[in-house]
């Protein structure tokens, strides 16, 4: 399976790299090693030594550097073998690893794998993670045994909750939601609305309505090619929405594999949310508990199933509730194959011309 190169995906939560040591991670399917620089700047290089392939995360950092655990060849942040302690000391030109575009935005570290130039312009909004936006945040992290496609399209189609998550962020009257999907600026948009419906347990807690009946929304954004932002909220019937009913869920994938997925997630409640620390604690408890007890296994067991059969063949049904996932993933099929054709340039033909006949 071929990935989207050209685009920023997270690697990790920014203070999972910390100053003197490392931090691995396959990410499409490459090994990659994070660390710091002297000054704090993170730092991305190829997980493997060029001479005999030891990861580099098993080495030592030196100053701005790695040294390689097994024969000592040390490498800079650029990647460049800058020390050869063996011989003449004089380092071969192929003794180099792959350094890779990082930056760090929202608390979190973002890597470019592709070959274009990366543009942290570029990196998806999510400022309401940062400390002067005023929210209260709460983070978390998961690794899914499945294709990052997969928990995508359980992001993107939210009408699972009200039988996946029901007793905690669903309840049964949204089954009937009204669905708008629209797409703009190469973002799909999938709003659902449920008026006058029993308040899911978790929003009972945010909204504190003591189980009376509310209007609810679910609108989830995503922002190709593995990043998706949910406003979700609730407010009394035939009422507007208000600063305390309401929260930003943020969650992001980055493939790991074909068949599994680093999956990054976050909530923002907004200034003026009625909520005492222990039920912030609980809030974010609870969301968890639906995403690993729940959402996971489901994408788990949904991945075991297809197996290595390609998803379109296996013939799925579709309902008018995959509309947003279905156009998601023929989006996702387009920009791989654009991708594929910048990753692979064309190689030059080489004619053979027949040798001139002899006289």
């Amino acid at each position: 399976m071929a990935f989207i190169k050209n685009a920023w995906y997270v690697a990790c939560w920014g203070c999972e790299v910390k100053s003197g040591e490392m931090f691995h991670r396959k990410l499409l399917n490459e090994m990659v090693v994070f660390y710091r620089k002297e000054d704090g700047t993170a730092v991305a290089l190829q997980d493997r030594c060029p001479h005999r392939f030891i990861p580099l995360h098993l080495g030592k950092i030196v100053g701005d550097s790695i040294e390689c655990a097994y024969h000592g060849l040390t490498f800079d942040c650029s990647g460049k073998c800058v020390k050869n302690p063996h011989g003449d000391g004089k380092v071969p030109a192929a003794a180099r690893v792959r350094s890779y575009p990082v930056a760090e935005k929202h608390g979190m570290l973002w890597i470019w794998m592709g070959s274009q130039a990366a543009d942290p312009v570029t990196i998806p909004d999510y400022s309401v993670l940062e400390s002067e936006a005023g929210f209260a945040t709460s983070r978390g992290y998961l690794h899914i045994e499945a294709n990052y496609e997969l928990m995508g399209e359980n992001l993107l189609d939210l009408s699972h909750i009200t039988y996946l998550h029901d007793g905690y962020l669903g309840s049964p009257e949204q089954v009937g939601a009204d669905q708008v999907l629209k797409e703009e600026g190469g973002k799909i948009h999938c709003n659902r609305w449920m008026p006058n419906i029993s308040v899911p347990p978790i929003f009972d807690m945010v909204y504190r309505r003591d189980g009376k009946p509310v209007d609810m929304w679910t609108n989830m954004t995503w922002i190709p090619p593995s990043c998706f932002l949910l406003d979700s909220g609730v407010h009394e019937v035939g009422g507007k929405r208000e600063d305390h009913g309401w929260y930003y869920g943020v969650h992001i994938l980055t493939p790991e594999s074909e068949k599994t997925v680093h999956y990054h997630f976050a909530a923002a409640m907004p200034p003026g949310t009625r909520m005492t620390p222990d039920e912030a604690a609980k809030f974010s408890a609870l969301r968890r508990h639906a995403f690993e007890a729940q959402d996971k296994p489901i994408i788990n067991a949904q991945q075991a199933a297809i197996g290595d059969n390609d998803f379109w063949e296996m013939k799925p049904v579709l309902l008018s509730v995959d509309a947003g996932p279905v156009r998601m993933r023929r989006a996702i099929e387009r920009m791989t194959k654009e991708d594929v054709a910048i990753e692979t340039p064309a190689v030059p033909i080489k004619v053979i011309r027949p040798a001139p006949a002899s006289v």
